[in-house]
């Protein structure tokens, strides 16, 4: 069965063809570049203050040990298997945020008032994801500055963000 370039479905999205893996390429291109920054912003935080890779301990003792452990987490050791372990969870999770999001940003080009929503349902998961880390995550905050959490995804936001209006130049958001 052939499919035409640019044809879409009822919804806006993008139909199999040409255009649906760019859309999943540059999502999982955006999610890389995303966790890589916040990897990279944690990495120089631990080093300056003399523990690299400690945040990735933390966080990965936090999702694999139940944060048994973080009831003293100035003893805890640096753990190479958690840390990657983590960062393989981590990347994961922002190359499907990524790739959502560049979903989104695809269907915003055909609907620019889709574009607002895209705007709302950021603002909401960036307090959601503040509110949660607050509510669920008190010992990992315990271990972590929670504005150093905060600053780090908004700098993973920022450059995944960049990158994908790069490559959506022509988006217009209209409410």
């Amino acid at each position: 069965m052939a499919t035409q370039s640019g044809v879409t479905t009822s919804g806006g999205i993008p139909a199999h063809g040409a255009a649906l893996p760019a859309v999943y390429a540059d999502g999982i291109r955006a999610g890389l570049v995303g966790a890589a920054t916040i990897a990279l912003w944690f990495f120089v935080l631990d080093a300056l203050a003399g523990r690299p890779l400690y945040t990735p301990t933390v966080l990965g003792t936090a999702l694999f040990r139940g944060s048994t452990g973080l009831d003293a987490p100035t003893q805890l050791p640096i753990a190479p298997d958690l840390v990657i372990a983590f960062t393989a969870v981590h990347t994961l999770a922002f190359v499907l945020i990524g790739t959502a999001t560049a979903f989104l940003l695809a269907l915003a080009e055909r609907e620019p008032h889709a574009g607002f929503g895209v705007v709302i349902l950021f603002v909401v998961f960036q307090f959601g994801f503040v509110v949660v880390c607050m509510l669920a995550a008190e010992s990992v905050l315990s271990a972590l500055a929670w504005p150093a959490i905060l600053v780090g995804n908004l700098l993973a936001a920022a450059t995944m963000g960049a990158m994908l209006r790069y490559r959506h130049a022509g988006l217009t958001i209209a409410p």
